[in-house]
């Protein structure tokens, strides 16, 4: 016999993960035989740094029936096509992680391996996306993958407060109701150990069947009441510290996050419709928050317009996710710093992975455990990705610097970089995140190169390779310099 479904669904904290959360179970849970409640409490604030996106967000939105100028024009957005690192591989180095295909590959060998072989012009040349970026243009892909624009991907910058509120305004509209209010404590069932209501301050109790924690760093139900323990990362990911502050707008209005390493740690740049957004990523350890401070605002590129906001936080994941009636979303499981914009992405993956399994109130095991397996590999690929971008470094000016270059990584990312070394193969998981392109980009952008190449490369007639490559490169230049201005389509879309 199968267990009844699940009635009640109380999600604890809003924010970006708590109102994505929401959005979505309005979208496709709310079916008329449940509830589904939201608990917040304005005077607790939220982080709302992540402000960056990468590519599969669009899907998300997309599976929410959101209409893209909508959603530019609510939530400040503008369009991102990759990410420029300053400072990385050694000062002075740039370099961009471009989104969408690298090239084009030939004989079923990867587009780098012959690049590896001839070496004909920087990389980036040969991806739609850096060639528009670097001009600060934009036009949406098309399907027909023979065009460069075929292989064009995209993400965005917006303003994480003004999505969460879009997203709220999505939900109630679906029936989502927010109770405001803050809990002061957690009721469990005796039998069987599930969590069977939050208690707010003011007495109110709110019971539930099942929860989804987005309380933040505290992790309030996963972590204080039921009491999962945390992975700690910080050895592979020193960095421990952040200070966010928005500045005025700064044109021309590129399509780019770009990420600056200091001496103690980096810094981004976000460029929304109405502001920039900046902050600096750092390691206690190495520098003090005064320092730290006067470093981030010694280098905007224009003036600020808010008090500097910083938090606290330790890289790593909480052993589980979900723990019979609840699970984590976001902050309240696990965090990984933003080098590659991937926070609202790991939020995603959750509620997706979410959606699929989600429980009767058997709670049962095997649902529980695949979820459970799924995002911790998910958080580990993302780790093993962030942790190469400081292995990578041949920086050696700072403590911070020596320290990341000369550490031991995880054995995952110590296999791939072996395996890269040799003849720049990239071992890729099935649900790893980061596609090939992306590897390739951080790994020759920081200049580490393979001694080798595939020796599949060697079966193709040099002449014709080379000649393609040309083709491909300033074909990409010649269409990405007709394409609107990036400014001109994020009009078009307000229009």
């Amino acid at each position: 016999m199968t267990a009844p479904p699940v009635a009640s669904i109380v999600i604890i904290g809003g924010g970006t993960a708590g109102w994505m959360a929401a959005a979505a179970a309005a979208r496709f849970l709310n079916d008329g035989r449940r509830t589904i409640t939201l608990v917040e409490s304005d005077a607790i604030g939220t982080v709302g740094v992540g402000e960056a996106t990468i590519p599969p967000i669009r899907e998300f939105n997309h599976r929410l029936g959101i209409d893209e100028r909508d959603f530019v024009r609510e939530t400040g957005a503008t369009i991102k096509l990759g990410i420029e690192f300053v400072n990385w591989g050694q000062i002075g180095d740039r370099y961009l992680h471009p989104f969408g295909e690298l090239g084009h590959d030939f004989q079923g060998v990867a587009f780098h391996q012959y690049w590896l072989k001839h070496r004909i012009g920087a990389l980036e040349e040969y991806w739609i996306a850096a060639q528009a970026a670097r001009r600060d243009r934009f036009a949406h892909p098309v399907a027909d993958p023979r065009t460069p624009l075929g292989g064009m991907a995209y993400a965005y910058h917006f303003d994480a407060g003004l999505y969460a509120a879009f997203l709220r305004r999505r939900a109630e509209a679906g029936g989502v109701a927010r109770v405001e209010g803050k809990i002061a404590s957690v009721e469990r069932d005796l039998a069987t150990g599930h969590v069977a209501a939050v208690v707010l301050d003011d007495g109110r109790r709110v019971p539930g069947d099942f929860f989804i924690d987005c309380s933040g760093f505290r992790s309030l139900l996963l972590g204080d009441a039921l009491g999962v323990g945390y992975h700690d990362w910080s050895h592979w990911l020193p960095c421990d510290r952040a200070i966010a502050v928005p500045c005025e707008r700064v044109d021309p209005l590129t399509p780019l996050t770009r990420a600056t390493a200091h001496e103690f740690g980096w810094q981004w740049r976000i460029p929304l419709q109405h502001r920039t957004g900046n902050g600096i990523v750092y390691a206690s350890a190495f520098a003090s928050e005064e320092r730290a401070r006067e470093t981030l605002l010694a280098n905007l590129d224009a003036p600020a317009t808010a008090e500097p906001r910083g938090l606290s936080f330790t890289a790593g994941v909480r052993e589980q996710q979900w723990v019979g009636n609840v699970v984590a979303l976001g902050l309240s499981a696990g965090f990984v710093e933003p080098l590659e914009s991937t926070s609202i992405h790991v939020i995603q993956t959750g509620i997706s992975k979410l959606m699929w399994l989600f429980p009767d109130r058997s709670m049962g095991a095997a649902g529980r455990n695949e979820y459970n397996r799924l995002m911790h590999e998910a958080y580990e690929y993302v780790r093993d990705f962030i942790v190469l971008h400081y292995k990578a470094t041949q920086r050696r000016d700072t403590a911070l610097w020596r320290h990341v270059g000369e550490m031991t990584v995880p054995d995952s990312l110590a296999a791939k970089l072996e395996l890269w070394r040799e003849r720049g193969r990239i071992r890729r998981y099935d649900h790893d995140l980061f596609g090939v392109p992306s590897w390739v980009a951080v790994l020759i952008g920081q200049g580490i190169m393979p001694q080798g190449y595939d020796p599949l490369v060697d079966s193709m007639d040099d002449t014709r390779v080379t000649a393609a490559m040309r083709q491909i490169a300033a074909t990409y230049a010649d269409v990405a310099g007709k394409l609107p201005g990036h400014a001109d389509q994020i009009a078009a879309m307000l229009r």
